[in-house]
């Protein structure tokens, strides 16, 4: 039995440094993103396991002895892999979800079914609980949404199952679980992020459970020790793009033109691995010297992608209306379109950065004012959430 109302949120992701390069081996810092995925967690009927997405219409209900039965009829056929086509194919047989189905709605029902039957066949049944889970995050955005949505995920199921501890108190805003129950959290993130990509990286459900910063590098993950948490404007050009075609584009150029396209790519490299220098060391020397360097970062990366083949004239358009206003911006994720980001140094006004939002949107585009470094995932009592944020939640 579950008692208690709660919330928990987890971070989105940009890519700072390293988009595309990264394919190839080389170096890419992905930064926590402080617009949250908020999932609210609160007793249920008895009976009965519920789940609201309201983003993407989602609104199911189940019978917890009808969940069981079909966690029984499907256990054993994993034998210890990481994600158990069993476990998937039943979850989706169960819910009524076509084969290869792929709109926004079927994956995150299918996500959540699956880790509900692959959680308690492991730790004990989930209890009665109603789950509503809101986003700050636009989807299909490559801002890591649904990385964000089964870190939530995974740490609720977690902790309603009592694989993990509640460690908020009475009286408590907010609190953070250890170190190794986050790495429980991260694993089982990765699983659900699993069903709804398939072969991802890791790299979002990592961001969403440290938060901060992380650098990735040919399979290998590791978070950056003390990162300071910058203030950027993220702006997304609503141009849709394949991330697909935009990665077989570059392999074709580096093909064609090897000598030209690999010093690009080692040079990105060296972006990504010097901005990770400066990033560390300005927690321990807090210097306004430091924003310059990162503005430069920012202005030669965006020459390399555009080099690469992956720019777009909306971006070229943002970087110009930012530029007018004496601020630096590159793009975000896979480029040809979708978002890009943009440096807010300390002593930016805010006049000036209500005059760039004004004239980012005048373009059509939509824009955030928000941060990177962001903490990881986090549980919350209600009461201490925004006023935004519990009306969204209260979409139930």
């Amino acid at each position: 039995m579950w008692a208690r109302e709660l919330a928990v949120s987890a971070p989105g992701k940009v890519i700072l440094h390293g988009e595309h390069a990264v394919v190839l081996g080389k170096v890419a810092l992905a930064v926590a993103l402080d617009l949250r995925t908020f999932l609210r967690l609160r007793p249920g009927a008895e009976g009965r396991l519920s789940v609201s997405l309201p983003g993407v219409g989602v609104r199911r209900s189940w019978d917890t002895p009808g969940l069981r039965a079909l966690r029984e009829r499907i256990a054993g056929k994993g034998r210890g892999r990481s994600r158990c086509p069993g476990a998937v194919r039943g979850s989706r047989e169960f819910a009524g979800i076509a084969a290869g189905a792929s709109a926004p709605d079927s994956l995150a029902t299918l996500a959540f079914l699956y880790m509900c039957l692959a959680i308690s066949a492991k730790y004990g049944d989930v209890p009665s609980v109603d789950i509503l889970v809101w986003s700050e995050l636009p989807t299909g955005a490559g801002l890591g949404s649904s990385a964000a949505y089964a870190v939530c995920l995974a740490a609720a199921l977690l902790m309603v199952c009592g694989a993990i501890s509640c460690p908020l108190q009475e009286g408590e805003s907010t609190a953070r679980w250890t170190e190794e129950e986050l790495t429980l959290i991260n694993s089982w993130a990765f699983r659900g992020e699993q069903v709804i990509h398939g072969n991802p990286s890791g790299v979002d459900n990592a961001v969403g459970t440290w938060g901060g910063a992380l650098r990735y590098q040919a399979g290998k993950i590791t978070p950056l020790k003390r990162v300071p948490t910058l203030r950027i404007l993220l702006t997304n050009t609503k141009v849709p793009r394949s991330t697909k075609v935009l990665v077989a584009g570059v392999k074709e150029k580096i093909l064609k033109f090897p000598a030209i396209m690999n010093p690009v790519l080692d040079s990105i490299d060296a972006i990504s691995q010097e901005c990770q220098s400066v990033l560390e060391a300005m927690p321990a020397n807090p210097s306004p010297e430091h924003y310059p360097v990162l503005e430069e970062f920012f202005d030669i990366n965006q020459h390399h992608l555009n080099v690469l083949g992956v720019g777009h004239p909306s971006l070229d358009r943002l970087c110009q209306v930012t530029a007018s206003h004496s601020l630096h911006s590159k793009l975000t994720g896979a480029g040809g379109g979708g978002c890009g980001i943009t440096l807010l140094p300390p002593d930016t006004s805010p006049p000036a950065v209500e005059a760039a939002k004004q004239d980012l949107c005048a373009c059509g585009f939509e824009c955030w004012e928000t941060k990177i470094g962001a903490p990881g995932v986090t549980l919350h009592s209600c009461s201490s959430l925004s006023a935004q944020v519990l009306h969204a939640l209260a979409q139930s």
